[in-house]
Order: structure tokens, then C-alpha cells, then sequence
């Protein structure tokens, strides 16, 4: 290794929590990540649940040992606010994309629209869109799109819990989306259109909550900035709590000697009354230690494990 890139790495150390990032246009969430990285100068880092370069809103970042909870983020249900463009369809299904249709826009009252808007609740199966980064052979989507080409894509189980008519005003459809990990909100808004007889594209997205977390925590690229400016440790101490992103799950506490046993990946037998699944473990001075799964209600294994500290 080059001096230069070690003295590049010794920059970076270790940083631990989550940030909750609201994501501007026009930039990857990569992008964001590594930005946001390199204010922190934190030597782990991690995104859950990509967004359009031209969306914005909740970006979940994780450094360090928040890394560890990730996968249980993609996972989580998301909450959209989507802009469609009635009327004209794109082939990118967004702003971004080149016309590709044009059909007149029925006159619909609100009434109408929420009979349409409720055929789409409930469990589905949707086909993923071409302009998107799942592979096929290897290679992305949309690489293979913007080549021109169109392969088969297997349609996808989604969930969508609810959607909110906002706004209903000539070619403009504003919708809130509540709807399980996997949902294309852009495919969602063309077969919305196609129901109602016409298309449509994806003007403006905007991610509003992920899991439990929501706007209140969210903070913006410039602020992010302006702190990491004036105080960077101060910035690392605003981190939030990696077990943040699992209140959803019931917590269970361990004595110390039940902890040691925890971190060195046995399983903890506990008094009944537990329910089975995935829950929150805490130490006896309610230090989060990790994530574990209850069988039976009492045999605790360790699914994730962290440190002794979870915020710097």
C-alpha cells in the first residue's frame, strides 16, 4: 500500500450510529453515503434501501457497528409522497426519461379516484421496471435498457398497506404510499394510470419514514454540512442509536453473565413468558448488545452481536 493511501485511511475512524439523511436530487444514494462518510471520517459505512438519484427524502445511513442492523432496515416498510404526471408516460417511468406516450386524462372525481387507488391495496404480485438496478445475467437493468433491450422480469410480491388521495387537479396526482421493501412506487403510478384510462410518469418521489423512524429525524445535506464545519464531534455525539432502528422489536434483558455467554455466540435459556421471534438484548445497565431470536419463548440464539458502545 502507498503512503498516500495509508495517511488517506488513518483519516478515518471508527464512528458508530446512524444518520437519517434526507437525500437531495439528483444525486445516488452511494453518493450520498460517501459524502456524509468522509464529513464524519468514518471508517465504516453503510446505506439501507436505495433511492433514485432523482428522489429524495429518508436515507437511512449507518456507520460502524450500526452497520449491523442494515439488513433489518431493507426490510422495513416505507412511506412515499409521489408527484405523477398524468398523461404522459416516459420510458424511464420518471422525469428523467424520454416520451414515450401521450393519452387524453379522464375528468375523475375524488370519489373516483380513491375506488381506483383502492383496487391496488392489499398483496400483489408487479413486475419490476427496466430502468432499475436489479440484475439479469449479471448485469443491471437498466444498463440492458439503455441499450434498448427488454428481457423478462419475474414479477415481485409486494405489499401496499395504504394509499392517500393529497391532490387531484387536471394532469397532476399527488399520492401518499405506504407499502412493504420492493415496491417500485414508478411502476405503481403507471398501473394506477392504466387503470383510470390513461398513463402517466413519476414527477417528483419523496421518501417521508422508513420502519419507525420519521421526518422529525431526518436532516438535510446542507445542515449535515454546516455542523460537520463547525464540529464534527459534535456531529458524531447528534448519531443516533443503532437499536433506533429496531423498536419495532420486544426487548429482552440479560444479566452480565448471560451477556458473556450472548457475545460468544451460545444460546441463553430465559424464564418463559417471551414471545418467539427476533428481539432487542440488553445488558444489566440497559447496554444494547445485539439482536437475538426466541424459539419457544425461551432459547435465546444471537443473530447479531455489537460492542460495548454503540454511539461515539
Amino acid at each position: 500500500m502507498s503512503p498516500h493511501k495509508s495517511r488517506a485511511r488513518d483519516r478515518y475512524e471508527p464512528v458508530d450510529g446512524l444518520l437519517l439523511l434526507d437525500k437531495p436530487a439528483g444525486m445516488t444514494s452511494n453518493q450520498a453515503l460517501q459524502r456524509v462518510r468522509r464529513l464524519l471520517a468514518a471508517r465504516k459505512a453503510g446505506h439501507t434501501g436505495s433511492l433514485d438519484p432523482a428522489a429524495t427524502g429518508m436515507l437511512p445511513l449507518c456507520f460502524g457497528e450500526a452497520t449491523k442492523v442494515c439488513g433489518f432496515l431493507l426490510d422495513a416498510d416505507k412511506t412515499y409522497r409521489v408527484t405523477a404526471r398524468l398523461g404522459e408516460a416516459t420510458d424511464t417511468g420518471d422525469a428523467t426519461g424520454q416520451l414515450v406516450a401521450e393519452r387524453p386524462v379522464q375528468a375523475l372525481t375524488a370519489a373516483e379516484w380513491r375506488e381506483i387507488l383502492a383496487g391496488f391495496v392489499g398483496e400483489s404480485r408487479q413486475i419490476p421496471p427496466m430502468y432499475s438496478a436489479l440484475k439479469k445475467d449479471g448485469k443491471r437493468l437498466y444498463e440492458l435498457a439503455r441499450q434498448g433491450q427488454t428481457v423478462e422480469r419475474a414479477p415481485r410480491r409486494i405489499r401496499i398497506d395504504a394509499i392517500d388521495l393529497l391532490e387531484a387537479a387536471g394532469k397532476r396526482l399527488v399520492l401518499r404510499v405506504r407499502c412493504s421493501k420492493g415496491t417500485y412506487i414508478r411502476t405503481l403510478v403507471e398501473d394506477i394510470a392504466e387503470a383510470a384510462g390513461t398513463v402517466a410518469h413519476t414527477a417528483r418521489l419523496h421518501r417521508e419514514s422508513v420502519g419507525d423512524f420519521d421526518a422529525v429525524d431526518m436532516q438535510g445535506m446542507a445542515s449535515v454540512e454546516a455542523q460537520a464545519a463547525a464540529s464534527r464531534s459534535a456531529l458524531r455525539a447528534g448519531l443516533l442509536p443503532a437499536d433506533r432502528a429496531l423498536s419495532g422489536l420486544a426487548a429482552v434483558t440479560l444479566t452480565a453473565a448471560d451477556i458473556a455467554g450472548f457475545r460468544q455466540g451460545r444460546q441463553i435459556e430465559l424464564d418463559d413468558g417471551h414471545e418467539t421471534g427476533l428481539v432487542r438484548v440488553y445488558g444489566p445497565n440497559a447496554e444494547f448488545v445485539g439482536v437475538g431470536e426466541l424459539a419457544g419463548g425461551r432459547a435465546l440464539s444471537p443473530r447479531r452481536v455489537f460492542g460495548n458502545a454503540v454511539v461515539i
